[in-house]
């Protein structure tokens, strides 16, 4: 009871500066719609997708295109600087701190995983900066993978200075990469982006930014999700990789493989069935009805809702507990042995070498 009131104290401290914002007008937050594609430059673009922001339900629409000359997708108007303020504010820090670091907190076998895949790479690792750490559960994960390794955090939020003080990271950076990168250069044996790159306003500069803190002979190891997962079409807006607005860059493997060479790597492994997440029924049909729902409380909306649409809230998804069960079984059992099999992984892991 008494985190529910300080839940409702922290929403109620917020809500004026969201409703001063949100009478400022959305338009600020949305940049100049792309005629061209930030991947390969051709002007062949279609719309692939439209939706809403599915997790926070902070207001506002959000549009993917897809290239036909390359296949990148992308989110067109891209947000602004202003727009990622508003919409990954109180997210993974502030009010959805909390919730968040249960989440990413929990996933230990999923990060050694991540660390194992270097093993036949670089066994023995001496540094390891891992870009866009969060609040460093992979790092902390890792070292019982390799107990030698020196592991440092780099990230944009205050997440990383937590990571820090909980000694999940040996040093944390806190700024935007390719600005850190000059202070970073040839020092790591091992770079790694975790579902980091999709959420970047400019992929190419963060590769660039990563050739140069990989030390030559070390490696870069890339996850993303995967565009070409039949998933993607199947689940449609409910695919929780399009993860809208934050998701901003979609890259097919190859095109990723490509960039990696033109940049001086030699991509020495990919990835598919070991990256995929065995999430993704689970997640649309709790999207499905976490949208047909009445909204929960948020700082972003204009009041509080009343006792009957809490009640209303907590009846229907109460009634969706027999599909998210099925939906976890089928994941978990059916569907994760023949994911790769079946084009349904969600991700997809590179590794390059930097000669």
């Amino acid at each position: 009871m008494s985190d529910a009131r300080d839940r409702k104290a922290r929403i109620a401290a917020l809500r004026p500066a969201y409703r001063a914002d949100l009478a400022a007008g959305g338009d600020r937050f949305l940049a100049p719609r792309r005629t061209t594609c930030p991947w390969c430059a051709s002007t062949r673009l279609s719309r692939r997708l439209c939706t809403t922001d599915l997790l926070q339900h902070k207001p506002g629409r959000f549009t993917l295109d897809a290239c036909a000359g390359c296949g990148h997708i992308f989110q067109n108007p891209q947000l602004t600087p202003e727009g990622l303020e508003f919409y990954y504010r109180d997210f993974y820090d502030g009010l959805g701190e909390q919730r968040m670091s249960g989440t990413f907190g929990g996933r230990d076998a999923m990060y050694r995983g991540r660390a194992e895949a270097m093993l036949s790479h670089d066994p023995a690792p001496k540094t390891w900066l891992d870009v866009g750490t969060g609040h460093g559960h992979f790092c902390a994960a890792a070292r019982g993978v390799l107990p030698g390794t020196a592991f440092d955090g780099l990230d944009f939020t205050d997440g990383v200075e937590v990571a820090a003080r909980e000694g999940r990271v040996d040093h944390a950076y806190r700024g935007a990469f390719p600005d850190l990168a000059p202070e970073l250069a040839a020092r790591y044996d091992v770079v790694s982006m975790f579902h980091y790159l999709e959420h970047s306003t400019d992929p190419d500069r963060e590769l660039r930014a990563a050739r140069e803190a990989v030390r030559p002979g070390g490696h870069l190891l890339i996850e993303v999700p995967d565009p070409e997962s039949r998933y993607a079409r199947l689940l449609g807006r409910w695919w929780l990789p399009w993860l809208q607005p934050q998701h901003l860059h979609f890259m097919p493997a190859g095109n990723l493989r490509r960039r990696l060479t033109d940049l001086g790597f030699t991509v020495v492994a990919e990835q598919h069935a070991e990256a995929h997440d065995p999430v993704d029924l689970l997640a649309a049909v709790w999207l499905a009805l976490d949208h047909a729902a009445p909204r929960d409380d948020a700082p972003w909306l204009p009041e509080p809702p009343g006792a009957l649409r809490r009640a209303l809230r907590t009846a229907l998804l109460l009634t969706g507990v027999p599909a998210l069960v099925t939906a976890t079984l089928l994941d978990r059992l059916a569907v994760r042995p023949l994911s790769h099999r079946l084009r349904l992984s969600n991700a997809y892991r590179l590794i390059a070498r930097r000669p």
